[in-house]
């Protein structure tokens, strides 16, 4: 039995009032993103398109590289360019775009080797070098790792198209590179939490760009600077996103899911990847980020369990909510095509993990990103210290 008016049992029973908000936010965006998912049936109409211009920036191998990269090659799509870039001659990614030249001869590929620095971002840097190859006013910045179905760009450029609409990102899924636990972790987080927080975030309103897919006119991207507007900032892609509503446009999520490889090999790599993700997130967001801590059900319910062993309320508690859990975990992985991204016994881990990720993003600023250390601006943090220590 919770005693409520013990310090622990009044500890208690606020986690498990977390706990059973966290199942509520968990429902609704399960159910969000089952809508997402039967929203994307139609077929798209048959209508004449304007070329496209796809941008992808390379660094290295990766797991599934070439599987992704090859998914923009099969594009339904009439009239495609895509100009791979990267920034060393001794790239090994160099190779993999002379093989999908031999595998798609019909397709515009293009290759950037270039490693003229542009700002602290390397990415942007290598977009800048890369994009006087792009031969269409319509542009698509894709990261190297996303895996998308033949209808993409169709899907993309229909949002474009829409009145007002300046900036159309996509919403993707997490997609483990083979079975091992970091990965299938990395996936879940993925699936579980930034897919159903996205699409919570757009019905509350906001408008946030997703950095895997940025689709832009290249005279909306003229006007708002270019892409040394996005050079000095780590979140480039929420940079470009707020950028593009403040010359009074507005950002719209194409009706097509895709993918991104997690090819991470261990947690180390797990943490490190999550822990980069989040204190950028944070530096964006810091409130937002903050009240996320609301997606981690199993961890506020397991707390009570920790300070009151013998109680059954909250062994009752933790049940329900690993229950609530592995139901809507079960319902967004149907959409990403069926096999369970988690076991439901992983669950808890998964929550813990995301837990010390938060920890971490909310007290340090180094982001270590493909051999690269930057240092998130002071001034972002400063409302956090009231809260909690700051430090590396």
């Amino acid at each position: 039995m919770m005693l409520p008016h013990t310090p622990l049992g009044l500890t208690a029973a606020a986690a498990d009032l977390i706990a059973g908000l966290g199942c509520v936010q968990a429902i609704v965006g399960a159910a969000l993103v089952h809508r997402f998912g039967r929203r994307r049936s139609p077929a798209v109409a048959a209508t004449p398109l304007p070329a496209v211009t796809v941008l992808k920036p390379l660094h290295g191998d990766e797991p599934l590289l070439e599987d992704a990269l090859a998914s923009f090659c099969t594009q339904d799509y009439p009239k495609l360019q895509i100009v791979f870039g990267v920034q060393s001659r001794t790239d090994p990614a160099i190779a993999l775009v002379a093989r999908l030249r031999d595998r798609f001869p019909d397709v515009e590929i293009d290759l950037v080797v270039n490693g003229t620095a542009h700002g602290t971002n390397r990415k942007i840097a290598n977009l800048i070098n890369m994009l006087p190859l792009a031969r269409h006013e319509l542009l698509v910045l894709s990261d190297s790792d996303i895996h998308a179905e033949a209808s993409y760009l169709r899907r993309v450029v229909e949002a474009l198209g829409r009145p007002g609409i300046g900036l159309v990102t996509t919403l993707y899924g997490g997609r483990a590179a083979s079975g091992t636990l970091s990965r299938r972790l990395g996936a879940g987080q993925v699936n579980h939490a930034f897919m159903p927080g996205v699409l919570m975030s757009r019905l509350l309103g906001r408008q946030d760009c997703l950095g895997a897919t940025m689709a832009i006119r290249r005279t909306t991207l003229e006007a708002i600077g270019g892409l040394p507007a996005l050079a000095a900032h780590i979140a480039d892609d929420s940079v470009l996103g707020k950028l593009v509503r403040k010359a009074g446009q507005s950002i719209a999520i194409a009706d097509t899911l895709t993918v991104t490889t997690i090819g991470e090999t261990g947690l180390r790599d797990l943490f490190s990847h999550e822990l980069r993700w989040g204190r950028t997130v944070c530096s964006v967001e810091p409130l937002g980020y903050t009240a996320s801590a609301i997606q981690l059900p199993l961890f506020w319910a397991t707390l009570p369990v920790l300070l009151m062993p013998f109680s059954a309320w909250s062994w009752a508690m933790l049940a329900l909510v690993w229950l609530v859990r592995a139901a809507t975990a079960s319902v967004i992985d149907r959409v990403l095509g069926g096999a369970a991204t988690l076991p439901a016994a992983w669950l808890p881990l998964r929550d813990w993990l995301s837990a010390a990720v938060m920890l971490g993003s909310l007290t340090g600023r180094r982001v270590a990103w493909r051999g690269q250390t930057m240092q998130l601006p002071a001034r972002v943090l400063q409302p956090l210290r009231s809260v909690v220590d700051a430090g590396d």
